[in-house]
């Protein structure tokens, strides 16, 4: 209760910051507290004016597709990126013109090319001007955080942070020749290890069984085959025009792509267990427990609160934090363990205070490591699957994340205010963002409110 009191003050002094605690005997009486919602955090409080916050009016994601099987095997990237992006713009009634910037995270076009699609798509949207950001896994997460920097910076008030892949166009590979210095320093050499290989790393050491990674991509399937069942993508998820092309024939089918595609409902601990370990022959990573190999596009509109509110627009979400950290390359899976401890921190909150985790899936044995590792409750993450059932497009995974997260939030309403998104990195890295639930944060509507002298009687006690 002391913390909650102080927390209290924080608030009043925040609301008023010329007051003094000597004089808050002095307060107008009609001026009250809200009590915080976010547990026995004291430290958490708003650190900017209320208005200058930067929220998410709108994030939408394409279904996400087998690459060079499912249903976006035959989609040119852009036109993956630009119905989510036209999407944002329509569904907002925004003018085009007063967006500052897109920033599009994307991770193995090559640089100039993806750069050139990513512009070509804004134009098949509207004209908005485009950059490309490169965090390997998180660069659609990156893309947000980059849009939510600028925007507190003043560099603009509006903008857009998105993520795009075709790991059908554009598959996994090394162009050209390696400097041979890598070997004289093992941890840049680490940098070369196949994911697979750190997978099993992660494994090894930190004693994640084949069944405890099994049963987590059972999970993974189970919950995505049960939110796609049930609708609740559907308000994520912008249908996708596009077509399907045979491959003896030559003949095209436009077909219309508004479901995730390489879920599989009926998996079972059973079925995975005969799958054969794929980067080592006594290993425990599998197919069946890793992310699947995807397709796909996400956006996300972020704005300035006060400008939001003015255009009376609805409020997803809030931005709060962002937090990318190193780890050792051999073990780059474990980098939601450091990531997330440091982005909730940042936010002057406790682990606890977490009401859901999007943490991607890269692995099963790195999510359950994580998960383990920071005791979280299983029941708060992932739940409506995850990249072992939706699919990891490297580039767009971390705008998907925002997405499925912030709606999810939405519907639980008032007993979910604080999300966390998150994901490890190739090279040794890992990421995350905290955000708030959009109507959870209001001047003073947070939960009971509590007269100032009332406030004031009980620190007295």
């Amino acid at each position: 209760m002391e913390r909650a009191i102080e927390r209290q003050r924080v608030v009043l002094q925040h609301l008023k910051p010329s007051f003094t605690s000597s004089s808050l005997e002095n307060l107008d009486s009609s001026l009250s507290a809200s009590v915080c919602a976010a547990g026995d955090s004291a430290a958490y409080h708003r650190t900017s004016a209320f208005g200058d916050d930067v929220v998410i009016v709108a994030a939408y994601r394409t279904a996400l597709c087998k690459s060079k099987r499912g249903g976006f095997k035959d989609t040119y990237p852009d036109d993956l990126l630009a119905p989510v992006l036209r999407a944002l713009i329509e569904k907002t009634n925004l003018n085009p013109s007063e967006v500052g910037d897109i920033v599009v995270g994307t991770v193995l076009a090559p640089g100039s090319q993806r750069a050139s699609e990513c512009r070509m798509a804004a134009f098949y949207a509207e004209t908005v001007p485009v950059r490309t950001v490169n965090r390997q896994c998180s660069s659609g997460l990156q893309a947000v955080a980059d849009v939510a920097a600028a925007i507190k910076a003043g560099f603009y008030d509006i903008g857009i942070g998105a993520g795009l892949e075709s790991m059908t166009t554009n598959p996994m590979a090394w162009e050209g020749s390696v400097n041979p210095r890598v070997k004289s320093m093992a941890e840049a050499q680490n940098c070369l290890l196949p994911m697979g290989v750190t997978s099993e790393n992660v494994a090894h050491r930190f004693n994640v069984t084949r069944q405890e990674q099994d049963q987590a991509a059972v999970e993974s399937h189970k919950k995505a085959a049960a939110a796609t069942a049930s609708g609740r993508f559907k308000d994520e998820i912008i249908p996708v025009a596009t077509k399907i092309v045979d491959p003896k024939t030559g003949d095209e089918k436009p077909v219309t792509i508004s479901v995730d595609d390489g879920i599989r409902p009926s998996t079972t601990v059973a079925d995975l267990a005969k799958l054969k370990p794929v980067f080592k022959k006594d290993g425990s990573t599998t197919a069946g427990n890793s992310s699947q190999v995807s397709d796909g596009a996400g956006a996300v509109l972020l704005m300035k609160r006060s400008l939001a509110m003015q255009k009376g627009l609805p409020i997803l979400g809030v931005f709060r934090t962002f937090a990318a950290v190193g780890v050792d390359p051999a073990i780059m899976g474990v980098g939601p363990a450091v990531a997330i401890p440091a982005a909730v921190k940042s936010a002057g909150l406790e682990l606890e205070d977490i009401d859901l985790f999007e943490i991607n899936e890269a692995f099963a044995s790195q999510f359950v490591y994580c998960r383990e590792k920071l005791g979280l409750d299983p029941e708060k993450i992932n739940v409506n699957g995850g990249a072992m059932a939706i699919g990891h497009p490297l580039g767009a995974t971390g705008a998907r994340c925002v997405a499925t997260l912030l709606h999810e939030m939405k519907r639980r309403g008032k007993d979910c205010r604080f999300g966390v998104v998150s994901m490890c990195i190739g090279t040794g890295m890992g990421a995350a963002a905290v955000f708030e639930r959009g109507d959870s944060c209001d001047e003073l509507c947070n939960a009971r409110k509590i007269e100032a002298n009332n406030l004031l009687s009980k620190d007295a006690r």
